[in-house]
């Protein structure tokens, strides 16, 4: 591919954008959303993804149904990857800073309305629990805002190196867009089933297929789950119940709240919508009734339940059936409740009705009989039934139940301005080679494809500028580390470590990729020392020079030679904010 291809540089905001690709904060991929997919497509070329099809744990998975494929690509990622969002390993960086960089083509006033770090207080439970409290930053100043960068297969991959971690991680944006990918190459899903969701805290997917899926971290939520009333099915829920869905991204393209221009195919955009909210509602059952009353537990203490053991009635409270839940492998259910019964000690009933509620027996007489009517309907046969509950408490049972049963995402309006750019032509039954095909031969053409090389960080086919903008501008971790050591001992510290990237053939780690996992490529450790020299000395002036097996780096009389596998061919001039390479 001819750099020519590439938009010129000359223009901030484009070169902020492919910069953006290579350290994929959540904060880059809100301004520049046309960086989500590409991620996704990244890890689809991934060779580490592909071996996960040779792994003995997905033998046959291609002839298995949808739920099978779904519940073995979620074992694997948990046994595999953990949840980490920590702040130290992508470092902090400031809204001062953060603001600076896109002020210029991104109202920062709507950007604090829709980003839980600049005063967004969409998700009434984290502001509750004060979010930077929850997220550590309370030991900073109110400016400091963590990186939370989103991390490819191979880096996530690469934690099991890290200090203190014995599997691979990742934060939820890089767990989400592993899930797309791993759907579509193990799971032989079709990209056009899997939709991304990121709201200001949280990412996750929907994948149309059959009832729909949501994949929530290392998790997966089908549509009983979402109404079973679990603390999991609890947690899965909060995003969509509480926060405003910024972007929806796909294969045909993104959509965003705050933009006006969308590029995702709208027929496309408006099935996902229909799905997701057919998938968020369910009748009133007397199952999604007793689900209801584990998920708001405040309302099980309004009932009792009647059975009949050795021939006579005896009664016993709708709490005490809950808590033996715990213990059991049955639940309060309709179908499991009377083994469930059958292991609760004899002195937990009671011979006389208990007084002040409910009976079970007659909700769920009326909910049988009222299937098919509203709940305004329903509500009023509750006041009929004995138990001496105020009315008042019943119509607030009722006013969260209906919103139990039926969740309104709060998903980007789509009337917007739709254009239709050009995409890789993918399918399920491509081999590797022929997707990487795909995406090399419509780059000329499509910028999905083109990003994605950016973000996969084929850097034989790619202009060098925005990578070394990234690794110098936006890799504080290293230097933090290592600032108070001279160079001849990061030198020495840099040799020491294996001379082994975490990305294969023609691909480069950022400086604080090295550092974190610590290995590198002979050009990977020299990028690092430049980075630390320049964030040290923004008036420095540093020269890399790349030549096949060799990475060598002068600074001040200094020189530091380093051996590479790569086979690039390379000058590389830093001079502060100057990138100049040949």
């Amino acid at each position: 591919m001819d750099s020519r291809i590439i938009t010129d540089f000359s223009d901030r905001k484009t070169l902020e954008k492919y910069s953006s690709a290579f350290t994929l904060s959540d904060m880059e991929i809100f301004i520049f959303p046309d960086l989500f997919y590409p991620l996704v497509l990244a890890n689809i070329i991934s060779p580490i993804l592909w071996s996960w099809r040779d792994d003995p744990w997905f033998s046959g998975i291609e002839k298995k149904g949808f739920t099978y494929k779904a519940n073995r690509i979620k074992q694997y990622i948990i046994q595999n990857y953990i949840f980490n969002l920590d702040l130290s390993t992508w470092g902090l960086t400031t809204k001062g800073r953060e603001i600076g960089r896109f002020r210029d083509f991104f109202d920062m006033e709507l950007l604090k309305q829709s980003n839980a770090l600049f005063g967004y207080e969409g998700d009434k439970y984290y502001f509750d629990i004060d979010i930077r409290k929850h997220f550590g930053l309370d030991k900073f100043n109110s400016d400091v805002i963590p990186y939370w960068k989103t991390e490819t297969i191979e880096a996530m991959t690469a934690f099991r190196h890290k200090e203190n971690f014995t599997t691979g991680a990742g934060e939820c944006v890089s767990l989400s867009s592993l899930y797309a990918a791993a759907m579509f190459v193990v799971g032989r899903i079709p990209l056009e089933k899997i939709f991304l969701i990121a709201t200001p805290l949280h990412s996750q997917n929907f994948i149309t297929e059959k009832e729909g899926l949501i994949t929530n971290n290392r998790r997966i939520v089908t549509k009983n789950m979402w109404f079973n009333g679990t603390s999991l099915s609890e947690k899965a829920r909060r995003a969509l119940e509480n926060e405003k869905v910024t972007i929806v991204s796909h294969i045909s393209g993104y959509i965003h709240t705050l933009y006006k221009e969308a590029t995702i195919n709208r027929k496309e955009y408006d099935y996902f919508s229909a799905s997701l909210r057919e998938f968020l509602t369910a009748d009133l059952t007397n199952l999604i009734f007793i689900n209801f009353l584990r998920f708001k537990s405040k309302y099980k203490s309004m009932f009792q339940f009647e059975c009949e053991c050795t021939g006579k009635n005896r009664y016993i409270s709708l709490e005490k059936l809950f808590e033996y839940e715990h213990t059991s492998k049955f639940n309060v259910s309709a179908e499991n409740r009377a083994q469930l019964i059958k292991e609760i000690e004899g002195e937990e009933f009671d011979l006389s009705p208990l007084p002040g509620k409910i009976m079970l027996n007659d909700v769920e007489k009326v909910i049988d009989n009222n299937q098919g009517k509203n709940l305004v309907e329903i509500e009023k046969e509750f006041f009929k039934l004995n138990g001496q509950i105020p009315v008042e408490t019943i119509s607030e049972m009722f006013t969260d139940l209906a919103l139990f049963i039926s969740t309104d995402p709060k998903i980007p309006q789509s009337d917007k301005e739709y254009t239709t750019p050009a995409i890789p032509v993918i399918s399920t039954g491509d081999s590797r080679h022929d997707i990487m095909n795909a995406i090399l031969g419509s780059v000329a053409k499509s910028e999905l494809s083109l990003l994605t090389l950016y973000v996969y960080r084929q850097m034989d086919k790619i202009d060098w500028l925005p990578f070394i903008k990234a690794a110098i501008d936006r890799n504080p971790v290293c230097f933090n580390d290592l600032n108070d050591k001279s160079l001849e001992d990061i030198y020495v510290i840099m040799s020491a470590l294996p001379n082994e990237s975490i990305y294969d053939y023609k691909r480069l780690a950022l400086p604080d990729e090295v550092w974190n996992f610590r290995r590198g490529d002979g050009i990977e450790k020299a990028l690092l020392m430049a980075d630390v020299i320049i964030n040290r000395n923004k008036g420095a002036e540093v020269n890399l020079k790349i030549d096949h097996k060799s990475a060598s780096l002068d600074y001040d009389h200094h020189k530091f030679e380093f051996t590479s596998i790569k086979q690039f061919r390379k000058t590389i001039r830093i001079s502060g904010n100057s990138f100049e390479i040949k």
